[in-house]
């Protein structure tokens, strides 16, 4: 009997601490879903989005940057993407898909010693460019590669 009621008490003030650190502004649970980036996945445009989403616009093409996507994707709600990159000191690699309503698919952060690799799913309405930027240095770094799409797409 003892021990159900020390188990009710810590998590009662774990959850009463957790409450109060959101409320006084401590935890700030909307930037671990991204709510930082909201302009940013809201843009119509490629250079609103990377403007938002990395401070440039401002990009150039390089033979450093691997982008493994698709030639024809059969349901453009699934297509596999990878990045990978040998340029150094990689901050973060973001990935665009061109025709979409809002270009910006993803954007992540990496800390230093990280691999500068990514693998994800994204989802495609229509044919489309898709533009994986990685910022190295300071500067932004392109690959892009056009995916087709048969059927389905995020509009069905």
């Amino acid at each position: 009997m003892n021990s159900i009621r020390r188990k009710f008490l810590k998590s009662t003030a774990f959850f009463s601490a957790t409450v109060a650190a959101i409320g006084t502004g401590l935890l700030f649970p909307g930037r671990a879903f991204g709510a930082y980036l909201t302009k940013a996945f809201e843009a119509k445009d490629i250079s609103s989005a990377l403007m938002a989403a990395t401070g440039s616009d401002t990009y150039t093409e390089s033979a450093d940057i691997k982008l493994k996507a698709p030639d024809i994707a059969e349901n453009g709600a699934v297509v596999p993407i990878t990045v990978s990159s040998t340029l150094p000191n990689v901050e973060s690699i973001t990935i665009i898909a061109k025709n979409n309503p809002s270009p910006l698919t993803s954007t992540y952060r990496l800390q230093n010693g990280a691999e500068p690799f990514i693998s994800t799913r994204i989802k495609l309405g229509k044919t489309s460019d898709i533009i994986a930027v990685v910022k190295s240095n300071g500067q932004l770094f392109s690959a892009t590669k056009e995916v087709k799409v048969t059927i389905g797409g995020c509009g069905g």
